[in-house]
Order: C-alpha cells, then structure tokens, then sequence
C-alpha cells in the first residue's frame, strides 16, 4: 500500500478545548477512574481522526496516530518495557497501569519522577528514560496497537507512530552505560510492535529519529546513524511499511544510506534541503513549528523540483502550534488572514497535493497570494524609531562595569550566606483567576482589579516573611503567563484566545504571536513591584522576562532575522529595567529558562545564536546600575554544553533548574569556574511532591562540595504558579530550614 497524496506527522492531542487536560487532572484528584480517563481519552483520538479526514487527510494512513496521554517520549520507553533502575521494584513488567505511568512522570512521596527537559529544541517538555547496564528491553505495553485498533474500529485506518530507538536512545541517561550502546538489545522490541501492528491491520508504523539531523556532542553522528539502521533492519518483513520521518532540521547528508531500508522518508524542507534519494518522499514543505500562512507557491516549485514519488507533508508534527485559527475572532481578520493553526496547515497540505495533482486550486493559491502581500505593507510591521535605535547600538550598550565593582555596590544589600529566594510566581488561585477573568470581560473595574491584585501581593510577601526566605517576591498574581503578560503590553505583539498549545503532561501555554516592530508605550511592572517593597524591609525582586525567553515562547515573525527580533525585545526590557530602577528596585530578575532550548541542533549554527542571544541579554541589563543585582534564572534543559554562553550573560545571580537531574550542572560550574552567584534549584515544582528534609540536605551538600558558599544561593528550579499553596508553603518551609541546616554544616556566619 502506498502512503496517500498528503499526510502530516502528528496533530495536537490535548484536544481542542483542552480536553484531555482536563481529563488528566481529573483523574489525578480521583474524581474520575481509570475506565473514564481511556474512555474519554479515546473519544479524543476519534475525534481528531475524523476531523483531519474531514480537512482532506484521505486515504488509509494519511492521520498519524501519536496519542501520547503525558509525553510521546514517556510511551515510548513505556511500550519497550524502559522502566528506570531505580524502579524495578516498584513498576512491574506487562503493561504499565495510570497510577505507575503517573509515578514515573509526576513521582509521588519519596519516589522522584523522571527528569525533565525540553524536546530538541522547543518548549515542549519530555521525560528522559533512565538506563543502565542492566537494562533489558521488550513489548511490555501494547497501547500503540491497542489505540490504532480502537480508532480503525471507529472508522479511521491510521499511521501508529513512535519515537524510534536511536532518538529514544540518544535522549536518555546511563547509569555506567552509554545507552547509545544498548540499541542491539533494544531493537528486537521494535521489531515486536512492528508484528503486533501488521497483525492487527496496520499498513504503515512510523519511526520519529530527529536525532539524525542534530550533532549530540555524547553520541556521535556514526553511531546514531547505525542505530537508526537497527532499529530500519530490525523491523523490514513483518508486513507493516515504515516511514521513516526525520523532522526538525536539515536531512540531506544524513539519510541518504538509510533511506532504502524505509518503504517512505519524511524530511523537513522548511528549515533543510532535499536529500538526494529516491523511492517516496514526505516532502515536509509546511512548517510544523509556525503560525504563519505558508507561500502555497513557493512550496509548488519546491515540490515540483522533486523527481521521486511526492507526498505533500509537514515538515514536523503539529504538536507544536494550535489547533485552529478560525476560532480566534478577537484577532483582526487581517492578522487573522497572515495565520494558519494545525487545522490550516493541514488544509495546505491537502491543497497543495490537490494542486500538484494538476487540480485547478488558483483559488486558494490567490488568496495565500494576497495575504501574504498585505502582511508585508501592514502598519507596524516595520517601526522606523525602533529600527534606528537597534541600527544605532553599539558595544557600550551590552557593558556593565566589572563584577567586583558591582560586588562592592551592592554591599549595602544585606544577605547572610546562602540566602534563600524563589524564582518569581507563587500559586495561581482560583480567585485570582477569576478576578483576572471579571476584569477582562468588564465585571470588575480597574480599581476592583488592583484592589484583589494587591490582597494577593500582602499575603504572599506576608508568607515569605513569615517563612524567613531573604529575598522576596511579588508572586506575579497579575500575570496570566511569564511571556503573554509582556506581549500584551508591548507594540507588535497578539495575544489569542484559543491558541493553547502542550507543554508537558496537562500543561498548556498560549503563545502570543509577534507580527511587528516591538517597542514599549510605558511601564509594565513597576507598580506591582513597588507595592510590594512597601510592604516589607527586606529586598523584593523586579521580575521580567528576557527577551531569548519571549522569542522563543511566542510565535515570532519570520521575515526578519531573529536576531533582529531579540534586540528589540530587548531594548524595550532595558527600558523597564530603568524605570525599576527609578522606583527603588536593587535586585532585577531578567529571566532566560529558554536559552538552551532554541540552541540549533546543528553545530555549525550555534556559535552565531549564542553571540546574539547573549547581546541581547546583555543589552536588556546593560543599562542597570553597578549597585543593582541582577539575576537570570534558566529551567529545564541540559545547560552544561553552553555554560560559557551562561557565563557570557555576566548576571550577578544565576539561578538554574537542578533537582530532577540531581545536582549534575554543579560539575559543570565548578569545572567551569563560573565567577558569580549560583542558585542551583532543589526543589522540583513540576511535582507534586514536597521534598524531604534528608532528599533536600543531600542536595544542598552535593551543591555546597562545588559550589562556594559565599556565592551559593538556595531557591526552588522554578517558579510556583502551578503549584498549590499546601504544597508551596510546606516546600519553601523546608527548603528554609535546609538553607540553615546547610550554613551551620560549612561553618557560614548569618
């Protein structure tokens, strides 16, 4: 069986209003059960299959099926039987069941969960497999064929899909082993679903390795090749075709060899080449990481220039954008006319195959035609004042002066040693969503809104005066997200309504969409932060975010150079820092969680992003006064390969998520030498467990042996919006006492 005309690689599961978010945190309170939670999350899956039918995905196999409930990385290591060494104990052999797939994701009491980072390199966030020598693998969990057969019973012949064994590999940890080098042992449990599926009617499995288009650093490029060739010869006769899908980046040069051992290749052609290989191709010639309406003509002559069996294709799965624009009618049709969610872009496919085919589509290519147009002329796409000044900087405006002398001016802020502080957010209440949401549909004034606002300010600085932690927050109660609460208040960006779009387990962001010049009309934070230093002696924190962070957790304009882009974010920041600054802050926290993950996959690319993501950085805080600390904080990816980049930032106070990955960053700063205040986290929040006393202890000691302690600061991996306050006050109670436990240990003098 030949794959259809038109295909994409994977489509948002959390549902279209968020659906299966809701069941999941539903069933972690107990107020549904197990039958519910796969009953429900079925019907998801059902509907999502008709609904790409319906938007022209015809034919057996063109809906892929990547129904992950928490993170497609997590079922995968699921379905090969890869349970963590440390739980062997614990999650039988056999299928796993929703309360150990859970433990594994979210851990529970003393049982940490699975450390967490992000994908490649996006906001979405995956668990890493845990490996070691010992480590053994088979077809424990049959969930992929299990689902496949519950929808083609409902009527849709699907493509299963799985993240293939040299990417699974390549993005878990060993424990005396290099899993890289376990493929042969890992291989034959691909070969077993393969059966299972041919069995159970498959005509297509399709095998996820964007490892093949990144250079790893831990796993070389000979070895991942290798490993994709396993797993391809592993699964050949057992009566299920294999695409072979490798997103994410430039293929060409990389899949050549393997491309005969796949039945179809799927390659990203919007950030690589065409490779030169033949049989089918997937060509992946609409962006799966963007919003913006593809040029339906541009993407014709690349397919047409194809001489082999073209499907029309994604160039990554949709998991990473929205489901549909046409929901958004709070945007301007204008802007609304530039965009194309995950429902659109499968429409263009489904176009663009139709057009290729030799269909009259003049229609729609008229229509992309003339968007397109419009957006290029539209009023605020191009700012002339914000062009000159970023036309205009010079090397002085990323400068502050040395850090000793930056040390000697902010003497007057008194800190004992290790002081404690956290990142930003404290919990979002359900009052504070609501006021949030009275005042944007015009129930509650202005004065309403601030006065419910600032009773949320008082009882969190009142709390972490009460819990003795050094340097305060104002818990951001006002912020509906770290990135939209900007964007909502700078030139050049939109903010929609529907737009949400997974960023782990039941965790769902709205991106907003940067269309145009950024500039900054007045201050943003200003005066929620200068309430809340009245309320206290002790130094409160200026929170914003940075602009690496904005860009990358927002759609951003793709008809500029990012680097373009990520000054005048910055800018527009280092004028707020000012204003802070004028109001009486010390201490500023610019926050860049996100600088390792636009890191490019590809080596050659990333000395050139490193050098203008750290100017902006440094043009944000470069305008801050010797006598005002700043801080970043970065959670949740692997930062020892840039730590000379974390180092370029020349932040006062870094502060870094550490817990899931128990400490490992601080080898990397010692060996570095990093100079400046450190705060490697030792609480993680993504869980909903409260650390022990002992588990926090072993941390802060592990931290304290290669850490200074005059340069050791103690706060959690991130910051607390997500947590409940039970939760956050018993944490930060222990994470207190720890901090002193820790001082009174080295000796310290508070």
């Amino acid at each position: 069986m030949t794959l259809p005309a038109a295909t994409i690689l994977g489509y948002p599961r959390i549902g279209r209003d968020r659906d299966l978010k809701r069941i999941l945190e539903q069933h972690w309170r107990g107020a549904i059960d197990d039958a519910a939670l796969h009953g429900r999350a079925h019907e998801i899956r059902v509907a999502d299959a008709r609904r790409l039918v319906d938007l022209g995905l015809v034919g057996d196999a063109a809906v892929p099926g990547e129904w992950a409930h928490y993170d497609h990385v997590l079922d995968a290591a699921i379905t090969v039987g890869a349970v963590p060494p440390r739980l062997r104990d614990v999650v039988p052999a056999g299928p796993v069941s929703l309360a150990h797939e859970w433990l594994l994701a979210r851990g529970e009491g003393d049982v940490a969960p699975l450390e967490m980072t992000k994908w490649l390199d996006s906001n979405y966030h995956y668990l890493v497999p845990e490996l070691d020598a010992a480590s053994t693998f088979a077809l424990q969990d049959r969930r992929i064929v299990e689902r496949f057969a519950a929808v083609r019973d409902a009527g849709v012949v699907t493509r299963p899909a799985i993240v293939g064994p040299a990417t699974l590999l390549t993005l878990a940890t060993g424990d005396g082993v290099r899993p890289i080098e376990l493929v042969d042992r890992l291989v034959p449990a691909y070969r077993a679903l393969a059966e299972a599926l041919a069995e159970a009617g498959a005509p297509w499995l399709q095998i996820d390795e964007p490892a093949l288009v990144g250079d790893w650093g831990h796993v070389s490029r000979a070895e991942v090749e290798a490993a994709v060739r396993a797993g391809l010869e592993a699964v050949r006769g057992t009566g299920v075709r294999i695409l072979l899908a490798v997103p994410n980046g430039d293929a060409a040069g990389r899949v050549e060899s393997l491309a005969p051992l796949a039945d179809a290749v799927a390659v990203d052609l919007v950030r690589g080449t065409l490779p030169a290989i033949g049989g089918t191709i997937v060509a992946g010639v609409v962006g799966g990481r963007n919003v913006w309406r593809t040029d339906l003509d541009a993407a014709l002559e690349t397919l047409r220039g194809i001489d082999a069996d073209v499907v029309v294709g994604t160039s990554t799965s949709l998991l990473h954008v929205p489901h549909d624009v046409d929901r958004e009618t709070t945007l301007s049709d204008e802007l609304r006319s530039w965009l194309a969610f995950a429902d659109q872009k499968v429409a263009e496919v489904a176009t663009l195959a139709s057009a290729l085919a030799g269909a009259d589509e003049s229609a729609a290519l008229d229509r992309a035609r003339d968007a397109l147009a419009a957006r290029r002329v539209a009023p605020g796409v191009a700012d002339g004042a914000v062009r000159r000044r970023v036309a205009a900087a010079s090397a002085a405006d990323a400068e502050r002066v040395a850090y000793d002398e930056r040390v000697a001016a902010q003497s007057d802020i008194v800190l004992p040693a290790l002081p404690t502080t956290t990142i930003g957010s404290f919990p979002q209440t359900g009052d504070i969503r609501r006021a949030r949401a009275a005042h944007a549909r015009g129930e509650l004034d202005d004065a309403g809104y601030r006065a419910a606002m600032e009773a949320e300010i008082r009882d969190v600085v009142a709390l972490q005066e009460r819990l003795g932690l050094d340097v305060l927050v104002h818990g951001e109660p006002e912020r509906n997200d770290m990135v939209q609460y900007f964007a909502e208040s700078l030139d050049g960006f939109a903010a929609t309504a529907h737009g949400w779009v997974q960023s782990y387990g039941s965790r769902c962001t709205r991106p907003s969409i940067l269309w145009g010049d950024v500039a900054r009309p007045a201050p943003i934070t200003v005066p929620w932060t200068a309430y809340a230093q009245s309320l206290t002696s002790k130094p409160v924190k200026g929170m914003l975010t940075g602009p690496v962070t904005i860009l990358a957790w927002s759609f951003v304009r793709d008809d500029q150079p990012l680097a373009d882009t990520a000054a005048q974010v910055a800018f527009a920041l280092r004028d707020e820092v000012a204003d802070l600054e004028a109001a009486g802050t010390r201490i500023v926290q610019v926050d860049e969680p996100a600088l390792r993950e636009l890191l490019p996959l590809e080596e050659h690319r990333r000395a050139d992003y490193l050098d203008w993501s750290v100017r902006a950085f440094r043009i944000a805080t470069g305008g801050a006064a010797p006598g005002t600390q700043v801080h970043t904080h970065l959670c949740y990816s692997e930062f020892g390969s840039i730590i000379d980049a974390i180092d370029g930032l020349d932040a006062d106070v870094t502060s870094i998520e550490a817990a899931r990955s128990r400490m490992e960053i601080v080898d990397d700063i010692a060996g570095h030498g990093y100079p400046r205040g450190i705060g490697p986290g030792v609480w993680d929040i993504h869980s909903p467990r409260v650390p022990g006393a002992d588990e926090l202890d072993e941390l802060l000691a592990t931290a304290t042996a290669g850490i200074p302690a005059g340069r050791l600061w103690v706060n959690p991996d991130c910051g607390l919006k997500t947590r409940g306050y039970a939760e956050t006050e018993a944490s930060l109670e222990r994470l207190v006492a720890a901090a002193e436990r820790a001082r009174e240990r080295i000796g310290a003098i508070v």
